[in-house]
C-alpha cells in the first residue's frame, strides 16, 4: 500500500504513506530523489539525503513496524529555507536512540546493529529523535543545502512539515 498526498500547487514537496515492506523503500527513494533535483540540491547533497532517508526508512520498517505491512510507515519532505526536513514516522512500540550501542566502540566493533542510526547521524546535519502520538517514533532529519539554483523549479522556503508531537531527543553535528 502507497498513499501519496497531493502538495499544493508549485510547492516541491510531498507526502507519501507506505506499507511497512521493503519494496516501498524504492518508491520512496525515486520520489525523494525528483523532488530533490527539482529543488536543484546538488547531486552530492541528494546522495546523502537519499542514504539517511533510506536508511531511516528501512529502520521503520524493520524495527518500527516489525515487518507488519499493515502498519504504515509516513514520510514527509520539504524544504524550510536554507534546509531540507524529512520526517519519517512508524507505528511501532518506540525506541530510545541513546540505548543503541556505539558501533565505533571496541566492543561492538562486530555487532550487526546501531550502524543505521550512526550513518544517519553522520551523513546529516540535524537528526531528533520522538515519538509520536499514539506509539511509535517520529525521526527528523535535516541537511542544509545551498539556495536553488536560478531556473531550478518551486520555492525556497516551503515551511517544515507539520510536527505530531515535539521532538523528545535532539542530536545535531
Amino acid at each position: 500500500m502507497v498513499e501519496a498526498a497531493a502538495p499544493p500547487p508549485g510547492d516541491l514537496q510531498f507526502h507519501l504513506a507506505i506499507g511497512s515492506r521493503f519494496e516501498n523503500v524504492e518508491i520512496v527513494q525515486i520520489v525523494l530523489n525528483d523532488v530533490l533535483e527539482r529543488m536543484g540540491v546538488e547531486a552530492d547533497t541528494r546522495h546523502w539525503i537519499d542514504l539517511a532517508v533510506r536508511e531511516a526508512v528501512a529502520n521503520a520498517v524493520k524495527h518500527g513496524n516489525q515487518g507488519d505491512p499493515g502498519k504504515r510507515v509516513e514520510i514527509c519532505m520539504c524544504r524550510d529555507g536554507g534546509e531540507v526536513v524529512v520526517r519519517v514516522e512508524d507505528e511501532g512500540a518506540g525506541f530510545d536512540p541513546r540505548l543503541v550501542h556505539d558501533p565505533l566502540a571496541p566492543e561492538n566493533l562486530l555487532r550487526p546493529d546501531g550502524r543505521g542510526i550512526f550513518y544517519i547521524e553522520k551523513f546529516m546535519d540535524g537528526v531528533e529523535w520522538g515519538a509520536r502520538p499514539g506509539g511509535g517514533t517520529v525521526v527528523t532529519l535535516r541537511k542544509r543545502v545551498a539556495e536553488a539554483a536560478p531556473g531550478a523549479a518551486g520555492p525556497a522556503g516551503a515551511g517544515e512539515p507539520p510536527r505530531t508531537e515535539p521532538a523528545t531527543e535532539e542530536r545535531t553535528r
